[in-house]
């Protein structure tokens, strides 16, 4: 049977954690923000330890089936929860949530914590926080007084362990695309990593013509009608690039210094924020112009482009850092030119190019199943909690 509910009736506590800026090595496990994926999960990769007093690990500690839901953070964070199932250590939690314990006689942890999985997805924080600059905050007393339907609680934990199925399906199928994501470089420095450090070594620029970009006027807005892919490093998102979400004339390449750059070029991102995390590189599929963000990188003959691309993701920490340069600002012509280049011989670098193409084709395969896993995951969830007012 259905019945509706505000929130408060069925937490016990609703606690507020604390800050600690310490990180030791011997202290307990803080859970923080980051530690909270989009995904209603919480992850463990980047732990923080803090040190407590017996009082503060009496009063902080969290409990197998507690709810932390994230009270403050940036406008379109805040209101991300997750479900702790427990861990072999003590773990406490910060000052930026609140730590909701539920009445297990009435309700099932897993449910409440998709639940507001679910709110926080449909922006339903958004509009009940309070905001100042670039933060935003929910009141204790305005969560609590959410209004919640409740099934009774054997179909709580009936629908808790459908979507929590789910959702283990598509992170299994999340992790194994993340470790196709290293596999070729792994092998790449396995059949090439001697090589890198050898004696017979050439400069990229001898084996390559490096292109850069521009922009067209954006004060003629007729530039950006036309069917050339033009791109920018927020097009950057894969390893390969068949379209753009801008697209400009002919004229417009005749007006400014942007040049149209062949398919199977090297494209890399050689100015951008993202040059903090990450070196985005990618093969155009189709000729394309691009921006002053991005360098584009033609093979020559005896280089094969696959295997210039996996030359660039072994320097990507070396490049990384030249970027970060104190007298920088991203990658210079010299410094993409100066790379040293192992003498491969071009039957061999096609061998791995043949297997790249491979491995791409799986990997194909693999992110049109986590996509399905996704869509059944977001329909699963949006049947379990949509609201009658949602359904007209």
């Amino acid at each position: 049977m259905m019945r509706v509910v505000e929130l408060a009736d069925v937490v016990i506590s609703a606690d507020s954690g604390f800050a600690s800026g310490e990180n030791t090595a011997d202290g307990v496990v803080q859970v923080r923000m980051h530690n909270v994926a989009s995904d209603g999960t919480l992850d463990w990769s980047t732990l923080r330890r803090v040190p407590t007093r017996d009082r503060q690990l009496t009063r902080y500690s969290l409990q197998p089936g507690d709810v932390l839901f994230n009270s403050t953070n940036s406008p379109e964070l805040v209101g991300k929860s997750a479900l702790f199932s427990g861990r072999h250590e003590p773990v406490v939690f910060s000052n930026h949530f609140l730590r909701l314990r539920l009445d297990p006689g009435s309700v099932d942890p897993a449910f409440v914590a998709w639940w507001l999985n679910y709110q926080w997805r449909s922006h339903q924080f958004e509009r009940l926080a309070t905001r100042w600059v670039n933060q935003a905050a929910v009141r204790k007393d305005d969560l609590l007084a959410l209004r919640m339907e409740l099934p009774s609680l054997p179909d709580q934990l009936r629908i808790g362990a459908i979507l929590n199925q789910t959702d283990r399906l598509r992170r299994t199928r999340r992790y194994a695309l993340e470790l196709s994501d290293g596999l070729l470089v792994a092998i790449f420095r396995n059949r090439f990593g001697s090589r890198l450090h050898s004696w017979n070594l050439r400069p990229l620029g001898e084996l390559v013509v490096i292109t850069g970009g521009g922009t067209p006027s954006r004060a003629t807005p007729r530039y950006f009608q036309g069917q050339i892919p033009w791109l920018t490093s927020k097009d950057m998102r894969g390893d390969y690039i068949w379209d753009t979400e801008e697209h400009i004339t002919e004229e417009a390449i005749l007006r400014s210094a942007t040049k149209l750059v062949p398919a199977y070029s090297v494209l890399l991102v050689v100015k951008s924020k993202v040059l903090m995390h990450r070196l985005p590189v990618a093969i155009a599929k189709v000729p394309l112009c691009h921006g002053q963000d991005i360098k584009s990188i033609q093979c020559q003959a005896g280089l094969h482009y696959e295997f210039a691309r996996f030359v660039l993701k072994h320097y990507e920490r070396h490049l990384l850092n030249l970027a970060r340069g104190a007298n920088t600002e991203g990658l210079t012509l010299p410094m993409l030119e100066e790379l040293p280049v192992p003498d491969v011989d071009y039957a061999e670098q096609a061998d791995f190019a043949d297997l790249v193409d491979r491995q791409e084709q799986l990997r194909i395969v693999q992110r049109e199943s986590l996509r399905q896993a996704e869509q059944l995951f977001n329909s699963l969830l949006h049947q379990a909690f949509r609201t009658p007012r949602q359904e007209s």
